[in-house]
């Protein structure tokens, strides 16, 4: 169990021995009772909602076993978190410092995130319409002139719609897409700054969304992206998405002694963490619109799993129980890495980039982003 997510209303995390015991309403049995014990030896993150009350000893034990917590509003919005201290990275911190200052440092960063993800939404638009047409033969992987290693991490393609319904885009336009996509490449690779970076990436999303949001239902359209608040049910999703990746990664960072708020392609700002902005990039087309696609093709998702509120929409607690357990289930399946020869998951690649930024610091050619196969 790698990750708890504790979503009911008005229950209390309590310490015993070394688990936690979660007491709350059983509407079964009708009567306040142990709910779940979790060991703490299996845990590796909590999740829980506002209304979740956690015992000091019990939150002592968690923070003692290096156990990051999460902390969502009602409305599913991120309020904050619980990261176990932690000061022995000083010295890294300081070449972090350092290295964001240097131009050329943070203009070479930024460019291959950007390659990444420029090139994960290339080959998820090429699966998607491969899938949909004919499978890929085994072993067949897209290539990129401007992909700095081809050797890197390649999760299983995300799942493509089974209703040819669904498929708004005829097979010339998405060609289009990929062959417009493709020549961004050497525009990226030339890039003399970060403004143009910026542009780069801004106009290959826009025109992936274009393309992607033809794969779904069409009970579910997608015109444009669209944040605080998320307009529709597919941008709530992929917003929600984001949040739990954005905040995975600031954990992720603060563990390996690095801080997060320190951006590179995102600038430095009061009010965000901009490096896991920059590191989660390469992962939002295989893991957040991927899964959000998953959901309403695969009808997860209804609309009865949405609520109005605030001028926006917003995955409701049904809703958000659903996403968490499919989130956490495609970050945790696991595939074979052609990088490192063995199994990994996504989870782990993320914690990857961190633990590779880091060794960036030293030597700017061990940070590969990731890529998908």
């Amino acid at each position: 169990m790698p990750t708890a997510v504790i979503n009911q209303s008005d229950v209390r995390v309590h310490l015993t021995g070394e688990r936690l015991q979660v007491y709350g309403h059983n509407p079964e049995s009708e009567r306040d009772e142990v709910l779940r014990e979790i060991p703490l030896r299996d845990l590796d993150r909590l999740i829980i909602s506002e209304s979740v009350h956690l015992t000091t000893p019990a939150l002592g034990a968690i923070l003692r076993a290096a156990i990051p917590i999460q902390v969502f509003s009602w409305s599913g919005s991120y309020l904050g978190g619980f990261l176990p201290a932690q000061n022995n990275h000083g010295l890294s911190r300081l070449q972090q410092y350092r290295r964001t200052l240097e131009p050329d440092f943070v203009l070479t960063m930024a460019g291959r995130i950007v390659t990444a993800k420029l090139y994960n939404q290339r080959r998820v638009l090429q699966r998607l319409a491969a899938g949909h047409a004919e499978p890929d033969p085994p072993g067949d992987t897209a290539s990129s002139p401007a992909v700095q290693s081809e050797s890197t991490t390649h999760p299983q393609s995300p799942t493509v719609p089974t209703d040819p319904a669904q498929i708004q885009n005829p097979k010339s336009e998405i060609q289009a897409a990929l062959q417009w996509l493709d020549s961004l490449f050497a525009s990226i690779r030339a890039s003399k700054s970060i403004d143009e970076l910026r542009g780069y990436e801004g106009a290959a999303t826009a025109r992936y969304f274009q393309t992607w949001a033809g794969f779904l239902p069409s009970e579910f359209p997608f015109e444009r992206r669209s944040t605080r608040p998320p307009l529709n049910p597919v941008n709530a999703c992929i917003s929600f998405g984001s949040t739990l990746i954005y905040n995975e990664a600031v954990a992720f960072i603060h563990a390996h002694g690095l801080d997060p708020a320190l951006g590179m392609l995102h600038a430095t700002e009061d009010g965000r963490w901009s490096l896991a902005l920059d590191l989660m990039e390469p992962f939002r087309p295989v893991l957040v619109e991927a899964l959000a696609l998953d959901l309403f093709s695969h009808q997860v998702l209804n609309a009865q799993h949405f609520e109005p509120r605030k001028g926006g929409v917003y995955l409701n607690e049904q809703g958000r129980k659903k996403f968490f357990l499919q989130y956490e289930r495609r970050l945790e399946r696991q595939f074979l890495s052609e990088c490192i020869g063995h199994r990994t998951t996504l989870r782990q690649q993320l914690e990857n980039q961190a633990v590779m930024f880091k060794s960036a610091l030293e030597d700017p050619g061990k940070f590969e982003p990731f890529l998908i196969n």
